[in-house]
């Protein structure tokens, strides 16, 4: 039964994607808002049909903690879910992406769209640079940042290692820190395509701006903030 509404959602979410990206090609020389109001409009319908073929739903912690934007958002990376749901709870964001999801057809120009950092992660002294000098322009540009510091997707459970670049952005730009936690793995895991119903919970911590820090001890302490959630929710 989980296979056909996993495969049901699969099919939504694709022929939706199709015509949202096709339809979205038309905003090419539109502002940045318009552009990016519609091509969010997809991760709206996918989370709405998750809740409808799959009965996910999400409950929201610290809530209140969110300030006026833009912010760099840091958090941990178990799944798709994240990347579509995140643009249902925060403000107009972008990503740090590996430049081959730009490749992908319809998809990837979508993206391009939506004024993406763009990293080679073969090169990781230049990657840090990129990251860090864009990160700052999209910022004063009032478009947030989403980093997700383990760089790719770790099972349910795990918390990788955090690299700086998050970090290093604030110290470079000095723009807040919202640090959050998610257990989407639990019913999307990573690589999977049968997802189960349930909750997904999402903490959204106090917001971190202390200049006084190093962007590696800003990192330690939000991954030790993190860790600290996921240490609660699965006790």
């Amino acid at each position: 039964m989980l296979l056909l509404r996993s495969l049901l959602y699969f099919v939504g979410s694709i022929i939706s994607l199709s015509l949202i990206s096709l339809c979205g090609l038309i905003f090419v020389f539109s502002s940045y808002p318009t552009r990016q109001k519609f091509l969010s409009q997809w991760a709206i319908f996918c989370i709405w049909w998750l809740k409808i073929t799959l009965n996910i739903t999400t409950n929201i912690i610290g809530q209140e903690n969110l300030k006026k934007s833009p912010y760099i958002i840091i958090s941990n990376h178990q799944s798709t879910w994240e990347t579509l749901a995140f643009q249902t709870i925060f403000p107009a964001h972008t990503w740090v992406l590996k430049r081959e999801l730009l490749w992908l057809p319809i998809f990837g120009w979508s993206l391009a769209l939506l004024k993406p950092i763009i990293i080679n992660r073969g090169d990781k002294l230049k990657a840090i640079k990129k990251v860090i000098k864009q990160g700052a322009d999209r910022l004063d540009k009032g478009i947030s940042i989403v980093i997700f510091p383990e760089g790719t997707r770790q099972p349910y459970k795990r918390i990788g290692e955090y690299q700086n670049g998050g970090s290093a952005i604030a110290k470079k730009s000095g723009y807040d820190i919202v640090p959050v936690y998610h257990n989407a793995g639990n019913l999307w895991p990573k690589g999977g395509f049968i997802k189960k119903p349930g909750v997904i919970t999402v903490v959204i911590g106090e917001v971190i701006s202390d200049s006084s820090l190093t962007s590696s001890e800003l990192t330690e302490k939000i991954r030790n903030w993190t860790l600290e959630q996921e240490k609660s929710f699965n006790n």
